[in-house]
């Protein structure tokens, strides 16, 4: 979390109930609330008698029924998923079966980068790799379906095969875990790329979306000062990883300790991969140095 950004904390998951957010829009929140998740996973639902459903979510079974509850009488012709971790994907494939339609992403799973020598990816485990969309599509693609428009806007950072979805002729974009209104992106290497991220931050910034969706959490209804926000802060943690590097501290676990001094500790983890993303970002444009690939255990210095 962030003390220099207005987060939005107010939020009522009505877990299992549709919430109608927008003209042709509801949102069913998975109940698999935690210190990622906020209070679950937002899946949302396009249309009106043939619909598209956006991030139906982790295999929960619970939220499965909720889905089909909802979906009663109508025809899903569209399954979008905006990155492939697994409280997003995986129920794609089982509402796939029950409803024969087609899945859309930008790709596959992927991590920004290669592995280094000896390196282990922190969130494998948190990672679909069995999901492979029907449709892979690409930046600026857009999807029509019965009354509405979809299009792809690739947003990596949080993960390389992240995909943001504007709602052609509203205003509206499905913003998934690139920006959220309750808290800041995780972004973690090597699934996730500071470099990556900042650049999509500007690009969402070019746009003139009026209301953002997110995965988890309630809507951003100010995106452009909220994004301008989340960079500022971004910048602000570059600055403050630099100053612990400039004031003698070698490793991460060190800088965390003072950057994130006031975080809940069982962020602190996601905290460490967050200050690896800077530092990586740091030694790319030749400010900071280590031994070797940028890494959880390595030391670095100015360079």
């Amino acid at each position: 979390m962030a003390d220099d950004i207005d987060f939005d904390l107010q939020f009522s998951p009505s877990h299992g109930v549709p919430v109608p957010v927008a003209q042709g829009v509801e949102r069913l929140t998975v109940n698999n609330p935690s210190p990622f998740t906020f209070h679950g996973t937002n899946s949302y639902i396009v249309g009106k008698s043939t619909v598209a459903v956006i991030d139906p979510g982790p295999e929960d079974e619970a939220h499965f029924q909720a889905l089909m509850r909802v979906l009663e009488g109508r025809t899903v012709s569209h399954i979008f998923v905006s990155h492939t971790h697994r409280d997003h994907s995986p129920l794609a494939r089982r509402l796939q079966d029950a409803t024969g339609a087609i899945t859309v992403a930008e790709g596959p799973h992927r991590a920004s980068r290669p592995l280094h020598e000896g390196e282990t990816n922190p969130f494998a485990e948190s990672s679909d790799s069995e999901f492979t969309p029907d449709l892979a599509l690409a930046d600026g693609e857009t999807v029509e379906g019965d009354g509405w428009a979809l299009t792809a806007v690739h947003t990596p950072g949080h993960t390389a095969n992240h995909s943001a979805f504007a709602l052609e002729g509203t205003g509206v974009l499905f913003s998934a875990d690139h920006v959220m209104a309750w808290a800041t992106t995780i972004v973690a290497p090597p699934d996730g790329s500071m470099a990556d991220f900042m650049a999509s931050l500007d690009k969402l910034l070019l746009r003139d979306d009026r209301i953002f969706f997110p995965g988890h959490g309630g809507p951003v209804r100010e995106p452009a000062s909220f994004m301008r926000g989340l960079r500022t802060h971004r910048r602000m943690r570059e600055r403050a990883v630099l100053e612990r590097v400039k004031a003698g501290d070698r490793k991460i676990p060190d800088m965390v300790k003072v950057i994130y001094a006031t975080t809940d500790p069982r962020l602190h983890g996601a905290a460490a991969l967050s200050v690896l993303a800077h530092l990586e970002d740091l030694v790319g444009k030749g400010i900071v140095a280590t031994n070797g690939a940028p890494s959880l255990t390595g030391e670095y210095w100015i360079a």
